[in-house]
Parts: C-alpha cells; sequence; structure tokens
C-alpha cells in the first residue's frame, strides 16, 4: 500500500492549503486609502510646486520683452521648455554659428575674390518666412522686437546679378513715433570694393543713429555682391533701420554647387613610334614625381576615370619602391644602373627595354642639419577638409622625423605673405604644432609673395654646411602676382642656384592647376607630390623623407642609342613632359631631374626587332643603300646608354656609359611588375598599342609579380586596376 493511500491526501493539495492559509485576508479600508493617496499625488505633480510670483510690470506698460521675462520665469516647467527651444530656434538664426549652419554649401571665394555666400535662384523667387529676433535693450531699458522681412521677388530695375537680401526691421515701440525708412536701403548698392561696403555701411550707420538704434560695420555690409533691401512694412508704417547683419539666407533644401572643373594638367601627346634609322637617339630627364599616380587614385575612388591628360606613366611607375641592385662602395657614380630585356607582355613581337636606377643611401644620422620653410597656402580655396585640415595633419607627422638641429619656419599666403613661425627648433614640436593648428583659410591667393618671403627666410636660416628647402604646399591656385609662367618659372630656376631647392605638395581637388605645381618643383630642382590620405602624407613625408630632401645626383639625364642592325622601331612610355633635344644631353646648363638618396627611378622602352612581323612603319621605295656596316663586335648590343649627372652642388657634370646587350632574358618580379603598371597606363591612355591586352590582363601581371609588398602599395595597385576596370565598363 502506498503513501498516499495511507493518509489520503495529495501532497499538491497540501501545498495549497498551505499557501491559503498564508495569505492575509483582503482589507478593503486600507485598499481604498491607498488608491486615494496615489490620485493626490499624481493630481500634485502635474503642476508648479511653487505659486507664479507678481511682476512689477502694470497692464498698461506691459510690452513684448516684460511678456517674454515673464513667461520665461515665473510660469509653468512645460512653457519653460516650449519657450527655451523657441528662442534657441531664434538664436540659430540670427548667431554666427546659426549662419554658418544654415548657410547652403557653395563656392568660397568668386571670380571677384570676395567672400560671399551662396545664393540659390529659388531665395530670388519665394518668399520666406524667417522667425523673430530678439533685439537688444536700447537707452531707458526700453525694449523692441524686430522682424526680418521675408525675401521678395527682385523687381525688374534689379540688376540680374544682384544678391537679394532680407533686411530686419523693428516693430517700433510708441516712444518712437518720429522713426523714419532709411531711403539709402530701397536701392540697389553693387559691393565691389572694401570702399564700397565701407561707404555703404557709413549709410546705414547714419540711418540706424538716426533712429537711436545702433551700428553696422563693413563687415556686415559686405556680405553680397549687392543689396536689394526690402525692410517690411509694419502697422502705421513706422519703420526703421535694425543694427542685426544683412545675411542672405538661402532655402534649406538648397542642393550643394558642384566643384568647379578648372584643373589642369601639365602633360603631352605620347610619345611616337620612332624608326631608328632616322631617329637613333632618345634623351630625357629622370623624373621622380608621384603626383600622377595619387591624383589617379583620387580619381577612380571618386567614382571616375582620370581624363587622359592626367596620366603621366612614368610617375605611375615610379610611385613604387622597387628592389634594384644598390651601387657599390668604391663605383664611381652615388648610383647604380640595371637594365633588362623581355618580350612585351602586350605583344610578343616586341620587347621591353627596362632601366632601373637605384640610388645610394647614406647613413641618415649623418646628414647635414636641415632649414625647412613650410610656405602654405591659406587663401579661401583651402577651406575644405581634404585641403588646409589635412594638410595640417600631413606636416605634423613629419615632425618626428626631424633631428634637434633642424629648424622650422612657416610662411603663410592669402591675400599678403607673412611669417606665421619664426624659424623654430624642430625639437620644439609643442610650438610647430600651435603654430600650424592656428592656420585659418580666407582671402584671396598671392602665391609669388609668398614665394619671396620663403625663399628669403629659408636663405637667413642657412649655414655652412647646411641644407635649406621650401616646401609648398596648396592647391595649386596662383590667381594674384607674377601672372607670367614664363617669368614665374624664371624666378624660380634664379633660386635654385642659391642651394635652395622648391618641393610642391598638392592638396584637394577643384581647382588643382597641376601644370603650375610641376612647371614650379621642376624649375625648383624638387619633387612634386599629391597628398589625399594621411596615408601618402606618410609615404611622402615620412618614409621618403630622406630622398625627397637630400639630392645626391643633380640634372640627372639618360640618352639611349638604339643599333639599327638589330632595332627596327622604339619608343618611349612616358616622360612626355621630360624629353630633351639629342643635344640638350651634353650642355651642363640645361635643368634635368634630380635623384634623391634611396630613391629609385625606372625608364621603359618598347622596342621592335628587325624583321619581326610588329613592324609599324613600312619601309621607303628609295631608301639609300647603308653606306656603313655596322661593325661587328656591335652586333650583340641592342643599343647603348649614357647617364650624365651633377654631384649636389657641382657646376660640371660626369659621364656613366655602357651598352645594352640584345640578348632576351629572364625578367624579374621588380621588372615585370613595372611593366603591369605602365600598361595600365597605357589602358587609361587610351593607347593603339596594346591589341587585345585588357585590364584582366594587367590585373593578372601585377598580382603574380606583388613581391613581399611590406606597405601594400602594389596590393592597392591592384584594386585601383579593378575599380578601372568597372567603371570602363
Amino acid at each position: 500500500m502506498t503513501s498516499k493511500e495511507t493518509t489520503g491526501n495529495d501532497p499538491l493539495d497540501d501545498l495549497k492549503r498551505a499557501m491559503a492559509q498564508a495569505m492575509p485576508a483582503p482589507d478593503a479600508a486600507r485598499r481604498e486609502a491607498n488608491l486615494a493617496r496615489s490620485q493626490e499625488i499624481f493630481a500634485t505633480h502635474q503642476g508648479s510646486l511653487q505659486a507664479a510670483r507678481q511682476n512689477s510690470a502694470t497692464p498698461t506698460h506691459r510690452g513684448f520683452f516684460a511678456g517674454v521675462f515673464d513667461m520665461l520665469f515665473t510660469r509653468t516647467t512645460g512653457a519653460l521648455t516650449a519657450t527655451t527651444a523657441l528662442v534657441a530656434v531664434g538664436l540659430l538664426y540670427v548667431s554666427p554659428l546659426g549662419e554658418q549652419l544654415l548657410r547652403a554649401p557653395g563656392p568660397l571665394v568668386p571670380t571677384g575674390g570676395t567672400a560671399i555666400p551662396e545664393i540659390s535662384e529659388p531665395l530670388a523667387q519665394a518668399p520666406r518666412a524667417v522667425p523673430p529676433v530678439i533685439a537688444a535693450p536700447t537707452t531707458g531699458d526700453t525694449f523692441a522686437a524686430t522682424e526680418a522681412a521675408p525675401v521678395p521677388a527682385p523687381s525688374p530695375s534689379v540688376a540680374a546679378d544682384a544678391v537679394v537680401l532680407p533686411v530686419p526691421v523693428p516693430l517700433v515701440a510708441p516712444e518712437a513715433e518720429g522713426a523714419r525708412r532709411p531711403e539709402a536701403l530701397a536701392a540697389t548698392t553693387p559691393l565691389t570694393s572694401d570702399a564700397d561696403a565701407a561707404d555703404l555701411s557709413g549709410t546705414l550707420n547714419a540711418e540706424a543713429s538716426a533712429d537711436g538704434i545702433g551700428t553696422t560695420s563693413p563687415a556686415d555690409a559686405a556680405s553680397g555682391r549687392a543689396i536689394v533691401a526690402a525692410p517690411a512694412p509694419v502697422p502705421g508704417n513706422q519703420i526703421a533701420a535694425s543694427p542685426a547683419r544683412i545675411q542672405a539666407i538661402p532655402p534649406l533644401d538648397a542642393t550643394p554647387a558642384p566643384l568647379p572643373d578648372s584643373e589642369e594638367f601639365a602633360n603631352e601627346s605620347p610619345s611616337p613610334l620612332r624608326l631608328v634609322a632616322d631617329e637613333p637617339v632618345s634623351t630625357f630627364s629622370i623624373d621622380v614625381d608621384t603626383a600622377a599616380y595619387a591624383l589617379l587614385r583620387s580619381t577612380l575612388n571618386r567614382g571616375q576615370l582620370p581624363a587622359p591628360d592626367a596620366i603621366r606613366i612614368e610617375e605611375m611607375v615610379n610611385y613604387f619602391p622597387y628592389d634594384y641592385p644598390a651601387p657599390d662602395a668604391g663605383d664611381v657614380s652615388p648610383f647604380r644602373p640595371t637594365v633588362q630585356v623581355f618580350p612585351t607582355p602586350w605583344n610578343p613581337d616586341t620587347q621591353l627595354v627596362h632601366i632601373g636606377i637605384q640610388g645610394i643611401l647614406p647613413a641618415i644620422e649623418d646628414r647635414p642639419a636641415l632649414n625647412l620653410v613650410f610656405l602654405i597656402d591659406t587663401s579661401g580655396s583651402m577651406n575644405d577638409p581634404a585641403k588646409l585640415p589635412l594638410l595640417i595633419q600631413s606636416f605634423r607627422l613629419m615632425l618626428d622625423r626631424l633631428n634637434p638641429e633642424d629648424q622650422v619656419a612657416i610662411v603663410t599666403y592669402a591675400g599678403s605673405a607673412g611669417v606665421a613661425l619664426e624659424p623654430t627648433s624642430a625639437a620644439d614640436t609643442v610650438t610647430i604644432s600651435r603654430a600650424l593648428t592656428a592656420l585659418q583659410a580666407g582671402g584671396s591667393t598671392n602665391g609669388v609673395g609668398g614665394l619671396q618671403v620663403a625663399y628669403d627666410l629659408a636663405a637667413q636660416m642657412t649655414g655652412n654646411g647646411e641644407v635649406s628647402r621650401v616646401l609648398l604646399a596648396t592647391d595649386g591656385d596662383f590667381n594674384i602676382g607674377i601672372s607670367d609662367p614664363e617669368a614665374l618659372e624664371n624666378y624660380i630656376a634664379e633660386q635654385r642656384e642659391t642651394g635652395i631647392y622648391l618641393s610642391v605638395l598638392g592638396f584637394g581637388r577643384g581647382n588643382l592647376q597641376d601644370d603650375t605645381m610641376q612647371a614650379l618643383a621642376q624649375n625648383g630642382n624638387g619633387t612634386a607630390a599629391y597628398i589625399d590620405t594621411l596615408h601618402e602624407a606618410q609615404r611622402v613625408l615620412v618614409d621618403q623623407l630622406a630622398g625627397a630632401l637630400f639630392p645626391i645626383a643633380d640634372d640627372l639625364k639618360v640618352q639611349v642609342e638604339f643599333n639599327p642592325a638589330v632595332i627596327a622601331e622604339y619608343r618611349l612610355i612616358g616622360y612626355e613632359t621630360r624629353a630633351l633635344a639629342r643635344e640638350d644631353f651634353a650642355n651642363d646648363a640645361v635643368d634635368a631631374g634630380e635623384l634623391g638618396a634611396g630613391h629609385s627611378v625606372t625608364a621603359i622602352y618598347e622596342v621592335t626587332p628587325v624583321g619581326s612581323p610588329a613592324l609599324r612603319i613600312a619601309p621607303l621605295r628609295y631608301a639609300a643603300e647603308e653606306t656603313t656596316p655596322i661593325r661587328a663586335e656591335f652586333a650583340e648590343e641592342l643599343g647603348f646608354i649614357s647617364l650624365r649627372w651633377k654631384a649636389p652642388g657641382a657646376a660640371d657634370s660626369q659621364l656613366v656609359e655602357f651598352p645594352i646587350s640584345a640578348t632576351t632574358g629572364q625578367s624579374g618580379t621588380e621588372a615585370q611588375f613595372a611593366a603591369a603598371i605602365a600598361g595600365f597606363g597605357e589602358l587609361l591612355r587610351g593607347s593603339d598599342f596594346l591589341g587585345d591586352w585588357n585590364y584582366s590582363d594587367a590585373i593578372a601581371l601585377a598580382n603574380a609579380n606583388r613581391g613581399a609588398d611590406a606597405f601594400g602599395y602594389r596590393a592597392e595597385a591592384v584594386q585601383l586596376m579593378r575599380l578601372a576596370q568597372s567603371l570602363a565598363q
């Protein structure tokens, strides 16, 4: 027999009975008392715990501000919250910060050079209600409320390019019965100069003073190209001028204006195919600039294919570090050339002649003291996150790479040039960083004035055995000063003879004058780079700082003579802007490119052997027979290469010469990757030498030859190729 049968009870029933006995009996009276107390607490907290205090103002003399103060300080919490929000909205409209937040994006500096807000077409067509503006108290504590008038449509007599501006007018208090309408506000007043702004300001001040309201300033008056004042009538037509700033408030739905397309690029037509029998000699200056590649990356990342003129293939190829053999200690020259010949990836019937030049990297700790002058463009066009703010961050990266004996100075240029930081020890990074942080963009561009101040300051900083450099950072817009490009280049060329070189760093897009930057850098014996990200700033100003600032070979020229018995045709890939005449090679007065410490230079020729089916130039019917046969000892030479260079600061050049073997060899990873980048550039320029070779082929070739790629530059190039392929489709 089980336990349940013995007791006659279920354990669950026992538990229920125990719980029922433990619960207290309901107390109806206590429940009613608790409910009443809850209702009392709820009713109490629906209103203010403090009674409203009486105001001393009598009902007869209560004005607008008295009502405002009464509402703000004596009414309920809910009203206080609502009115505070309204006041905040009003202040947003009238405060300088609010003006900036509400203003639609637009060009910072128009053609005339005066900073104005962007005015869109709907502003002149549709009136726009503006919240009330709280005016400041006047003498005798008399308060007046002002209300900005809606912007009317311009009358037929108003100039088409005038800016219609809302002029705030007050709702006048009874004691201002004599207030009159200022006639000066009814006319169109063009503002073409500071003097015009001052004249208008004086007129407004006179009218405002007559009404006892306040004054304005030339800066207030100069907020537009022209002012069409349209004060709104108030009861009794009692109108007085207001001291509030005259502002154009664009519609909130105004769309940002597109970036101006005024970029200019330095380039020439692609190098033509040349017949060795007619032109056996090719001469060019080296180029270690990298601006074209960074600009290409910036354009592709914006979802656009670059213009063909923006592609300089030699700068694309030379953007990447290569593992070329370095010179030995006993070598005559501070660099070592390497030549490889291998089949062309896009045409098996031609060959590529790959020339790599590797510069020596001296011991950095033994370098001389460095004097740097940062010449920084602070004109209005630099007011962009990708311009001046990025520039400041970029220069900060460089500071840690400088030695305590180095010096830094900062010169700015906008409407005028000035010294923002006197020569300061590079060890004082706090002072230098503060000077950079204090920079602000505004004004027009006096680039030449800035150059003159920077060169003068660099000359004062230079001591015996020291190196002085000017680093120009700009968006490339030079619109005031020496307008003749040739005169500007001559000025830079004169300064380089003093040993002070100029390098140019470009920032931002929209009005980038790449051609001017290239001309300045080439004539200043410096380099040109474009910085679009902090990663690029790290590469240019940190990783390659020594190469950019310490040259090991000046005026380095390359000349190749092709053997007509072996090579029938050739073309130099890139270097169109660096081409030299044959006679320029031996002329030491002709300027050429500089090779920096640790830098490498790459040049690629595509050549067509004699008898190849890839020949493009048909032989002449009446060509003269060869009268000077090729000597037997030259039969195995594809060509002969000559390099001419100067030691830094020297006047006379030195010569290095050696033959190029006609034997086709096995190319290495470095040469093949350079060929992939050259082919990528040819695709972007729309070359007709590539046949069926396409982006997929370039990607495959680059991917197979990425090598170690410690910093990911080559992997990034492959991604750019893929992006260009998608955009091209």
